[in-house]
């Protein structure tokens, strides 16, 4: 298998249009034409896990966190992104990361903790905005499945669980052509009457190209008339954090030491308990604590996340508990979801977990 294979498959999973402004996800190191032997996976990506790669006979790395995040002048080994980046090309080890997109679709890091703490009904904590556009366009009545069908091919008209959605009515087109042109339907230099449709899809913004792609070659007339609208409508399925349901209500504190069991943490900080029962729990793998208002908003009774400071535990405000578990607690999973799916798309193809535990925090 080829490198370029595994990159598409994950970003059809987990496109890279998703990720957040900051992050680095996609291929790191790598050539894409280069054959696979066998994919370690990893929550981090350091230079114990690229010795882990070497003698597993893996010469590409899935992680979860970028190794690089941000921009290197220099590779001469004086940091461990240095090294580990260096080790990775000496060794012709690829390098990928797929990070806050995993995170950021609803069947990514988040969904992954919801299953592990039991809860149901699940749906985006904060949906994103502005990743959907809208195509009009018109077809003759003759040519209208043909046109409909290539772009539902390509993924146009996908709406959460839904595909092949579309909106259509009926219409008169009109249309003179110059000497210069070749029309499909009458003679140039005549105005012509069709009867058409007007098709209108929502498309995921990050696909637009394979849109355009197969409307063009799809579509009988020599020029094509349509045009793009974006659309700031919030996509359900992605976005930061997510809210669940407990099976059955349970006293707060009794649910944090079954999450504190479930998601095998050592510790977790909590605010003041309301004592009560709870049933809805915000959750964001990773640090969250930008989720607070969000969390609250929902009806949450509990929100789980990692990396809250210390001023921050004020703003649950005592209308909800706040359980920071750890950002390592929180995605320790996540090498698990990865390596499910690999292994559902690639099942002749070695997938390794990674043995190495990568947390840099401690305990007592």
């Amino acid at each position: 298998m080829k490198l370029r294979e595994l990159c598409d498959k994950l970003e059809v999973w987990a496109p890279l249009a998703y990720q957040e402004s900051y992050d680095n996800s996609g291929l790191i190191v790598g050539d894409l034409d280069q054959d696979l032997t066998g994919v370690l996976v990893s929550l981090d990506c350091i230079e114990a896990v690229v010795d882990e790669a070497i003698a597993s006979d893996c010469n590409a790395i899935v992680s979860h966190h970028p190794i690089v995040f941000k921009g290197l002048k220099t590779l001469t080994g004086k940091n461990y992104v240095e090294r580990t980046i260096l080790k990775a090309i000496k060794n012709d080890i690829a390098l990928y990361a797929i990070h806050t997109n995993l995170d950021n679709i609803d069947t990514g890091v988040n969904k992954k903790i919801a299953d592990q703490l039991g809860l149901i009904n699940t749906q985006v904590l904060a949906p994103k905005r502005g990743l959907l556009k809208k195509l009009i366009t018109f077809a003759p009545k003759d040519n209208v499945e043909e046109v409909r069908a290539a772009l539902f091919a390509v993924g146009a008209g996908a709406l959460g669980s839904y595909s092949e959605c579309n909106f259509s009515v009926e219409g008169v087109g009109t249309f003179k052509g110059s000497e210069d042109s070749n029309p499909v339907i009458g003679k140039k230099g005549i105005r012509e009457q069709v009867s058409e449709e007007r098709i209108e899809l929502i498309f995921h913004s990050h696909i637009e190209p394979k849109v355009l792609s197969a409307l063009k070659l799809s579509h009988p007339y020599e020029e094509v008339a349509y045009h793009i609208i974006a659309v700031d409508n919030a996509n359900q399925h992605v976005g930061s954090g997510m809210i669940g349901e407990l099976k059955e209500p349970i006293l707060d504190l009794d649910f944090l030491k079954s999450t504190k069991e479930n998601l095998k943490t050592d510790c977790i900080r909590y605010t003041r308990l309301l004592n009560k029962k709870v049933k809805k729990i915000a959750f964001c793998g990773g640090s969250g604590s930008f989720l607070i208002n969000a969390a609250r908003q929902s009806g949450a009774d509990v929100f789980i996340t990692g990396d809250f400071k210390y001023h921050e535990f004020f703003d649950a405000e005592k209308s909800i508990v706040i359980a920071d578990i750890g950002h390592y607690e929180s995605e320790q999973y996540t090498i698990d979801l990865i390596a499910d799916f690999l292994r559902k798309n690639f099942p002749r193809f070695a997938v390794h977990l990674s043995k190495v535990n990568t947390n840099p925090i401690n305990y007592l």
